[in-house]
């Protein structure tokens, strides 16, 4: 009888040795650049947490930026009582008028303006408080569907661990009223000249108006059509009863 062949075992050539140590390098950048995501992205969150603390006082990306250029800012922090109910109040009747119903997001906005989106008419702002914040604190200016995407997250869980105050404290202190302008107080005194808590109602309604465009807006020397907007969030602030009550 002939004894069974016994086939050699097959090993890699050459060529899949190759193949195999050129693809380590890769894998390897691939992992480094998902810890540097994981590591960018636990960030916010880390602060987040910290900047509950009433007396850590938050810097924006763009007051960095100023920083980093050497230009410089005007930013005077102020406490949300020292502001004045005047300002708070138009701002959220302004910006984000559910601020104390929702958890961060406004989807029934965000819902419809995607829809709008979506039957090709024209985009408008969807941001709330929260959105606002975040973008502020952690992300870059301009509009990106990039950017909006980060928002989103960042905003559920900024609004689920910090005090709706806080928010709006540290919104108020960081927002851009102008080139290198920020906060509720350096902007009172650099339009009108008084206090943030001493604004009149209709002072503060004009700030509040400003804000979507601040570069462009001037609250000291409204337009006809910024007037009427300023007219309309003055009445607003002035009825909003129970849409303030978180801040109270």
């Amino acid at each position: 009888m002939k004894a069974p062949t016994v086939k050699p075992e097959k090993r890699p050539g050459a060529r899949g040795r190759h193949r195999r140590q050129r693809g380590r390098p890769v894998r390897r950048l691939l992992a480094r650049l998902f810890a540097v995501a994981i590591l960018v992205g636990a960030i916010p969150l880390g602060l987040t947490l910290l900047y509950r603390v009433p007396f850590i006082h938050p810097v924006s990306t763009l007051m960095l930026a100023d920083i980093v250029t050497l230009e410089g800012f005007d930013r005077r922090w102020r406490p949300l009582e020292e502001i004045g109910p005047t300002l708070v109040h138009s701002v959220m009747m302004s910006e984000d008028g559910q601020f104390c119903a929702h958890a961060g997001i406004d989807w029934g906005e965000l819902n419809a303006v995607i829809d709008e989106a979506l039957s090709g008419e024209r985009t408008r702002g969807a941001s709330t408080i929260p959105m606002q914040t975040v973008k502020n604190l952690f992300l870059w200016p301009g509009r990106s569907f990039i950017r909006k995407a980060a928002e989103v997250p960042l905003a559920l869980f900024f609004d689920a661990v910090m005090p709706k105050r806080r928010t709006m404290e540290i919104y108020l202190n960081i927002v851009e009223w102008g080139p290198n302008l920020y906060g509720a107080e350096a902007a009172a005194l650099h339009y009108f000249g008084r206090s943030a808590s001493e604004l009149t109602a209709r002072q503060a309604a004009l700030l509040a108006v400003t804000l979507p465009n601040p570069h462009v807006r001037n609250p000291a020397n409204p337009s006809a059509g910024l007037s009427r907007l300023a007219s309309i969030i003055e009445a607003r602030a002035r009825r909003a009863g129970a849409y303030v009550g978180c801040l109270e």
